[in-house]
């Protein structure tokens, strides 16, 4: 059922139909909700109507169902590309050519991925359309000023409505460009922008706004003695219009003129060092960048020469030139995403320093000025290497082996917590030591805290898996907890690493006790109460329908001698004892 569910999600896909192909895939994942494929799939039919969040959850999913599986870490850089997190999904992507090197979807969307990293990187920035140009104009951090000092501009300052009018421009370019360049205000505006002076045509009034916008122009007849009419003789053919004079530029005072041959001779050299920024050769870039900075005040020029030093590795030249562009920025009430930009790239300079905190700092500020998902996911690395790297400060053998003979006296005094308390510093002081959390494992039972007691138990095995003492406190804690099944299977376990036997008596008393607690809560049960609990045991029925099992237990009913046989199995006699625990099989 669920492989033709799959078959129709397939066709559908096809089809372009991809809400039926959810739906059938959903169907079959219902019915096999362990088939990575089907998550796969799913992932790549929400992915195509560009609903990348559920994409990312079922491509997640595909990969812990299969990690070793290349299409679906391809799937998980796909949704994490479509979300906007490209740093993770060049990792996603990576992953998929460890596993596959010639998988071409994970090539083709990792090369797609390192191709907009680079483009954010790049301190020259990008103009990928005209509104984005168009705003970037009119956001020059220098814009108030430069029109303060223009006669021509200077007045349009008091007009409200023309400055609320230019906000707008500033928020929101694609729906105010074509409005924008019909005013003659704005016209002039990007003329001094731009270092183009030019006269408000005839019909401007004295307040900069035109008095005849909006009106068709009127032509005079190119030959007043023309006939109109009917009985008109023939015009000649149609010649090319004569274009209208150009208006004579306004001359430039110096102090405008001097501004525009800077900004001129500073975008020069910012293209300079730009070039020598993609040749590697950072000094010159540098150095240009400082010659831009030092003809005109644009702290675009601070964050490119911060870029360089940061690329040449004096990280401490990039912080310094940051700093500068932040402070300038604020003064001139610079554009949020250039300030957020200079706090990254001095979070980024302290990390390569090693210095976590202050790197932790700069990227909470950075995403307080404008919030990225490159600068968020440093932040979040940043702050678990600081974690790690305080866990590793604190590791210390000596002060390991005085909290564990602490917490040995608190507990031959009966100070249960006091007892926990020492263990857990050694756990902090020597977290690969299985000890501390076994020991501490002892202290949490006498607290009857006995979830906490085989949790600790668990990672005392983790770190050392023939570490008997911990499977003996984990067999006690579920033992206390009623939980007479995983006290029997933890005891199998410890007999199993168990080398040599030592422990074979502790273990076996411990396995025993659980058996007799179990004979004790079913005495008086009927065989029929037996059946009832024992379909309810989902354990229990997995040992009858294996089909091992059925075969060996039939054995018995004919030939008692062959059990014994197979209870030289460990797996088989665990499971065995398990039966007559649970009173399937009855012993008499």
């Amino acid at each position: 059922m669920a492989d033709a569910l799959k078959a129709e999600g397939n066709r559908a896909f096809a089809e372009k139909n991809f809400d039926l192909a959810i739906e059938k895939f959903s169907h079959a994942i219902e019915l096999e909700p362990t088939n990575h494929v089907l998550f796969s799939n799913r992932s790549g039919a929400y992915a195509s109507k560009k609903d990348f969040p559920k994409a990312l959850e079922d491509a997640i999913k595909t990969t812990q169902l299969k990690p070793d599986w290349a299409k679906g870490w391809g799937r998980k850089g796909s949704a994490l590309h479509g979300i906007g997190e490209p740093t993770n999904a060049v990792d996603a992507f990576e992953e998929a050519l460890k596993l596959d090197p010639t998988n071409a979807q994970a090539k083709s969307g990792l090369a797609a991925v390192k191709r907009v990293l680079e483009s954010e990187s790049d301190p020259n920035g990008s103009a990928s359309n005209p509104a984005a140009s168009f705003n970037n104009i009119f956001n020059d951090p220098q814009l108030i000023p430069k029109m303060a000092r223009n006669p021509k501009t200077s007045k349009l300052l008091g007009d409200s409505e023309f400055m609320a009018k230019l906000q707008m421009v500033k928020e929101n370019p694609n729906n105010m460009m074509g409005e924008t360049m019909q005013d003659p205000r704005f016209i002039a505006v990007l003329s001094v922008l731009l270092g183009i002076e030019t006269e408000f045509p005839s019909g401007t009034s004295s307040n900069g706004v035109d008095s005849n916008m909006g009106e068709a122009p009127s032509y005079s007849s190119p030959n007043p003695n023309l006939q109109q009419g009917p009985s008109a003789r023939k015009a000649p053919g149609p010649k090319e219009p004569v274009p209208e004079p150009e208006p004579e530029p306004e001359p430039e005072d110096e102090e405008t003129a001097g501004l525009r041959k800077a900004k001129e001779a500073a975008e020069a050299e910012k293209k300079l060092g730009t070039e020598n920024y993609k040749k590697r050769q950072f000094d010159a870039a540098i150095e240009h960048y400082n010659k831009a900075w030092d003809l005109h005040k644009d702290i675009t020029y601070l964050t490119n020469m911060s870029a360089a030093k940061f690329e040449k590795g004096d990280f401490e030249g990039a912080i310094q030139a940051c700093k500068q562009a932040i402070e300038e920025g604020r003064e001139v009430l610079a554009d949020f995403k250039i300030i957020a930009k200079a706090f990254g790239r001095i979070g980024t300079s302290y990390e390569k320093l090693g210095d976590l905190p202050q790197a932790i700092t700069n990227y909470q500020k950075s995403l307080t000025e404008h919030r990225t998902p490159d600068v968020l996911n440093k932040l979040h690395a940043a702050e678990k290497a600081q974690i790690k790297g305080e866990k590793e400060a604190y590791i210390n053998p000596e002060e390991a082996e005085k909290a564990r003979e602490l917490g040995n006296l608190k507990f031959k005094e009966a100070d249960w917590p006091g007892a926990v308390e020492a263990y857990s510093e050694m756990t902090k002081r020597a977290p690969n030591d299985p000890r501390g959390y076994s020991n501490r494992a002892a202290a949490l039972i006498k607290l009857m805290t006995f979830p906490g007691a085989v949790t600790d138990c668990d990672e005392a095995i983790k770190i050392d898996p023939k570490f008997i003492r911990a499977y003996l406190r984990k067999a006690q804690a579920y033992f206390a907890m009623k939980e007479y099944n995983k006290c029997f299977d933890v005891c199998t376990e410890a007999m199993e690493q168990d080398e040599g036997g030592a422990n074979y008596k502790e273990i076996e008393q411990q396995q025993q006790k659980a058996l007799q607690a179990q004979f004790a809560g079913r005495d008086g049960e009927t065989e029929e109460q037996t059946m009832e609990r024992i379909q309810r045991d989902p354990e229990i029925m997995g040992i009858l329908q294996d089909p091992i099992m059925q075969n060996i237990l039939q054995q018995a009913k004919g030939d008692p001698a062959a059990l014994q046989e197979h209870m030289k199995n460990a797996g088989i006699r665990s499971k065995i004892s398990k039966l007559v625990a649970e009173g399937v099989i009855r012993t008499r």
